[in-house]
């Protein structure tokens, strides 16, 4: 290729905003990134560990509510599957924008995503903390003890 068709590359093809920020299709390490948001955290590094924080303690929260027991078991009751379900939609939310943030292929966001999960795991879930005969979940069909 000559020169003059690699400087016709950075301008905008027709149809396409010329404004419009192209983002990272493979994995990066930097602090200048979008996460879940146009210019969140952008260039501030202060920013970058509060939404590294953010992801973490988010991974950790989904962690705790998909693997408790908020209800006792019972008998059919319109209030409990309500309630229920409000939290599944919760979790279910959580763990969607976990994933949308680990899609702007920042190397630090996966990297703390896979460590909420974990951590969040340990603590709620492995019998490092639980006792696995008083925290049995029948209900739980994602069980790892199969």
């Amino acid at each position: 290729m000559d020169d003059d068709n690699m400087s016709d590359m950075n301008k905008p093809t027709a149809g396409m905003d010329p404004n419009m920020v192209m983002t990272h299709m493979t994995f990066f390490w930097s602090k200048n990134a979008n996460i879940l948001f146009s210019d969140w955290p952008g260039t501030h590094t202060g920013m970058y560990v509060l939404a590294l924080v953010f992801v973490f303690v988010l991974s950790i929260f989904v962690e705790r509510i998909r693997h408790c027991q908020v209800m006792k078991p019972g008998p059919k009751h319109l209030g409990v599957g309500l309630i229920q379900t409000f939290l599944h939609a919760l979790t279910t939310a959580m763990a969607f924008m976990v994933m949308l943030a680990v899609m702007s292929f920042n190397v630090g966001i996966f990297l703390v995503a896979v460590a909420g999960h974990g951590m969040g795991f340990l603590l709620f879930r492995s019998r490092v903390f639980n006792d696995s005969d008083t925290k049995s979940c029948p209900h739980n069909v994602c069980s790892l003890s199969c």
